[in-house]
């Protein structure tokens, strides 16, 4: 690869402004440089204020990424002997099309399944629906695996789902990150959280093992994992008991204070000791330290809200930042998700995952969080053909060997990929998909404010064909009626994609097409401290502790509350968790070489005490298993794992030795419709 290591006069290299489409919180601002039609270099764009010092290691791998020699840039067809055999756009399109009449005619549409996830986010992945919906309809799938049992949390309580702007961390005096490890997995958020320690702002974190972001913390709080709304409320009553409380900000704000109040009382230090695994003083000294020290901003992550108890247990973390008062001020704030670039968004998240918000013609469904378990028990009809885009469910989505068994019984499956996935060995066909420089389209973020567009930088490569392109020459096909597919699909060629975009941006003039292209923007409607006015779109105008809502919906206690998950089986006496880990994002990147000299396979983590017990010694291979599936797989010796837990980061591919989601079974979360991946015990046994 010489572009990587030659040297360009400043005339021969073109820099572009784009931005990280990964389903990331950074989403990164960047500036690409550009020579002889190849990339050349990744650096930060200072106009991004959450995240100019520099892209992570895995943005900075979209050099090897984009020219990889594994990456797939021609249709690939399997033949009868199970080979997978190069073939022309034009007998692929021929294929698909047949295939889609020959089942819709047969079986009706909903014998298609069409799964997108989200391996690269953008207003164009509407063109997919807009095709499906012309197409008469397709099964769909709800729910969401990432992150929306807070959403649905967040919104029951503050009506919608924002917060402060990043660099507005360094104004707090107290930061907790609660089951978040921003070191690994949102390193910019790690800057402003540095700045706010530099002035003698206090640093928390609760966390069931060590991470690279406790080794800041002042403390650092190895709870039981799935108890940490019982914590939650424990603090609540001993801030209440000792009058730690904004007692004029719950006057004026707060619907259900008194009923919460008296919910808690049973939650005694003595109590949630014994729930949780933490001494009585550690308990008590949080909340003295909570309920002393101002702003504070509580800043959770996804991983607390994937157990089944996942909603209500944001609820009552939230709980702890509303009784004190610490919402809508600087450096105070509730920083789980900020939805403000959203803004072309009709129904936002997690809305927008619930069952039955799509147009009639999608109203087949089923959960992404019991994908293989929904698609076995459909009928009338079964899923006869599968279409995968964004997505890597056979690594990604709950119990694998389920969800392998329901796409084995499907009779023809595509997949839309660049490398060969574990999803994609399984297709019958496969189109190579377009990489983040080839093609533009607009993006924004859960954690930044900015709406961004990722510019189209070089052309595809090999035989690549946006996705956009590909409908529009199946609906061609499939004769669609020309205005309906002038309408929603975009003519093949950059002039159309760019004309689609901008009717997005009819509504909010200043992010026209040019400013964009300079760099991160932000729309008018943007707030920097959301809810400084006083105002929650809730049904009551306040912040809801008691929310009729939850009830009604889910099913749920009105108040805060901790539901227990089930205790761990016998037979599979240690807890699994998945957390992300700095070298992927979920299970993209995993193949690069970049980042195989980081972490060549699959590793188990386990603390000496869980692993000596057992007759284990470091670095030997060991039988993983549980009811759901089994692997062998090195484990690694790590004191700062609390006992009776391993870790082992999400996003392995089974060709690694052990996705997680081999252990994990399809449940959903309480609410939101979420995935409970954290819901799972294994047992580790010498080979």
């Amino acid at each position: 690869m010489q572009s990587m290591i030659r040297s360009y006069s400043p005339d021969e290299v073109t820099v572009f402004a784009t931005a990280c489409p990964r389903n990331c919180y950074s989403t990164c601002s960047l500036k690409v440089r550009v020579a002889e039609g190849r990339i050349i270099g990744i650096d930060p764009h200072a106009a991004n204020l959450s995240g100019n010092e520099g892209p992570c290691i895995k943005g900075l791998s979209y050099i090897e990424r984009a020219e990889s020699p594994d990456r797939i840039l021609h249709p690939l067809k399997r033949n009868a002997d199970g080979v997978l055999n190069r073939i022309s756009w034009e007998e692929a399109f021929e294929l698909i099309s047949t295939k889609l009449r020959d089942y819709r005619n047969k079986f009706g549409p909903h014998s298609i399944l069409f799964h997108a996830a989200s391996g690269m986010s953008g207003l164009l992945n509407t063109v997919s629906t807009n095709f499906w919906r012309l197409f008469g309809g397709v099964t769909l799938t709800y729910g969401n695996l990432c992150w929306p049992a807070g959403l649905e949390a967040t919104r029951l309580t503050l009506g919608a789902n924002k917060h402060n702007v990043p660099w507005d961390l360094e104004n707090a005096r107290l930061i907790i990150l609660w089951g978040k490890n921003p070191a690994e997995t949102n390193i910019q958020e790690m800057m402003p959280i540095d700045k706010s320690l530099e002035q003698g702002g206090r640093l928390i974190v609760v966390d069931p093992r060590r991470t690279p972001s406790s080794d800041r913390a002042e403390i650092l709080v190895q709870i039981k994992p799935g108890t940490d709304a019982a914590l939650a409320l424990g603090i609540a009553r001993e801030l209440i008991c000792n009058d730690w409380i904004d007692k004029d900000f719950i006057n004026s704000y707060v619907k259900g204070y008194d009923e919460f109040a008296s919910s808690v009382e049973a939650y005694t230090p003595e109590i949630v000791s014994e729930i949780c695994g933490l001494p009585e003083s550690g308990i008590k000294g949080l909340a003295r330290m909570i309920g002393n020290t101002k702003p504070m901003t509580l800043v959770p992550g996804f991983g607390m809200q994937r157990y089944s108890n996942g909603g209500q247990t944001i609820r009552c973390l939230l709980a702890l930042q509303v009784i004190t008062g610490n919402i809508g001020k600087p450096g105070a704030c509730w920083h789980y998700a900020n939805l403000q670039s959203y803004v072309f968004d009709e129904i936002k998240e997690p809305e927008s995952y619930y069952p039955g918000t799509e147009d009639r013609s999608f109203r087949r469904e089923v959960s992404v969080a019991k994908l293989g378990e929904d698609i076995l028990k459909l009928k009338d009809p079964e899923i006869k053909m599968i279409w995968v885009e964004r997505g890597n469910p056979l690594t990604q989505n709950p119990d694998s060997n389920l969800i392998l068994k329901a796409y084995r019984k499907a009779d023809f499956k595509v997949v839309i990929e660049q490398f060969m996935t574990d999803t994609a060995r399984e297709a019958d066909l496969i189109l190579p998909s377009k990489n983040m420089f080839e093609q533009a389209d607009i993006i924004g973020s859960y954690w930044n404010p900015y709406v961004q567009l990722k510019q189209k930088i070089i052309e595809p490569a090999g035989e690549v064909k946006p996705e956009t392109e590909i409908y529009y020459e199946l609906a061609h096909r499939l004769g669609f009626h020309p205005e309906e597919i002038k309408k929603n699909i975009p003519e093949p060629n950059d002039k159309s994609v760019n004309i689609f975009l901008e009717k997005y941006l009819e509504s909010y003039p200043e992010l026209s097409m040019e400013e964009l292209k300079t760099g991160p923007q932000l729309a008018d409607c943007h707030e920097e401290i959301p809810f400084a006015d006083g105002r929650f779109p809730t049904p009551s105008g306040k912040i809801e502790l008691l929310s009729e809502e939850a009830n009604m919906r889910w099913a749920l206690d009105k108040l805060p509350s901790y539901d227990p998950l089930q205790s761990a089986p016998k037979e599979f006496p240690l807890q699994l968790l998945s957390p992300n880990s700095k070298n992927r994002i979920h299970s993209q990147f995993n193949n690069l070489q970049i980042i195989k000299q980081f972490e060549k396979e699959a590793v188990l983590y386990m603390n000496p005490h869980d692993a000596i017990s057992r007759g284990l010694k470091n670095h030997e291979m060991v039988d993983m298993r549980n009811d759901k599936g089994d692997a062998r797989v090195k484990i690694c010796f790590d004191m700062g794992i609390r006992k009776t837990c391993v870790v082992l980061t999400n996003g392995h591919w089974h060709s690694d030795g052990a996705s997680p989601n081999l252990f994990t079974r399809g449940k959903e979360t309480d609410m939101g419709h979420g995935t409970a991946f954290h819901d799972n015990w294994v047992e580790v046994k010498k080979i």
